[in-house]
């Protein structure tokens, strides 16, 4: 992992720019003075995730959730660029998968299974690996340790990272459309506890594909949060919502001890 930028944001938030090999990311962290930050122990991570419209598009949503994890709730929060996306190599099926999926979308007709699979599928198959390299690197450096948690982006991305990594003991998941059925069925398997925002007006998701897949996760824990509008109209009070959320599963150990401060 290679840092080549570093900035201070709001007096307690570090950013820095890094690449692991090929790939963009972006850390945030506690500066080492904050109130916040006790130096001997180190911040809980959290993996943001995103949709394939690149770090450079995405970086507004994206520094703000991070910002507010960092600041407010004594988190290190984390991401990096999906394949394929941003300034990264495209790779020729996921663009005719994109092309397809464009052409049933403006012929108004159902987007069928061999589209979703073909766009959803291979993007999954190589994000989460990558996904996890991240996070070896990341818990490797000073003041950054598990738990960790992962929230947002590609639901089937989420899914599987929730499936198969044992690092990450909490998700929060934003509901949406071009859910392939494999995933559907990793879904049944998972079993760490979940949070899922559901946009219940989102122009582009189905709705019902959305409850099935929340009804379809194993897990003991999991709350859905649907609120009225649409894709964009994400209500502010989610993002507390969501920290809340994490704070009572990556903070669990320290609040039990009385040692972490956290935001009610």
């Amino acid at each position: 992992m290679h840092f080549s930028s570093e900035q201070r944001l709001d007096g307690d938030v570090v950013e820095r720019a890094f690449t692991l090999g090929e790939i963009p990311g972006i850390l945030w962290t506690p500066a080492a003075e904050s109130p916040m930050f006790p130096v001997s122990a180190p911040a809980p991570l959290i993996l943001i995730g995103h949709p394939p419209l690149g770090l450079g598009r995405m970086y507004p949503r994206l520094a703000a959730r991070a910002r507010h994890y960092v600041a407010e709730y004594w988190f290190a929060a984390a991401t990096i660029e999906l394949p394929g996306s941003g300034e990264r190599p495209r790779w020729a099926a996921a663009e005719q998968a994109r092309a397809d999926l464009r052409r049933a979308l403006e012929g108004g007709g159902p987007v069928g299974d061999e589209i979703v699979d073909a766009l959803i599928l291979p993007m999954v198959d190589r994000a989460v690996p990558e996904w996890q390299a991240a996070l070896d690197e990341l818990l490797a450096l000073p003041g950054i340790g598990g738990p960790v948690g992962y929230e947002g982006g590609v639901i089937s991305i989420g899914v599987r990272l929730a499936l198969v990594e044992p690092r990450i003991v909490a998700a929060g998941l934003f509901a949406g459309s071009l859910v392939p059925a494999a995933v559907f069925e990793e879904a049944r398997r998972v079993t760490i506890p979940l949070h899922v925002l559901l946009q219940w007006d989102d122009e582009g998701n189905d709705r019902q594909a959305a409850l099935d897949l929340f009804d379809a996760f194993g897990s003991r824990e999991k709350t859905l949060h649907a609120n009225l509008g649409g894709h964009t109209g994400v209500p502010p009070f989610e993002l507390d919502t969501g920290a809340r959320f994490f704070a009572r599963h990556l903070h669990a150990d320290r609040a039990a001890s009385g040692t972490a401060s956290t935001t009610p």
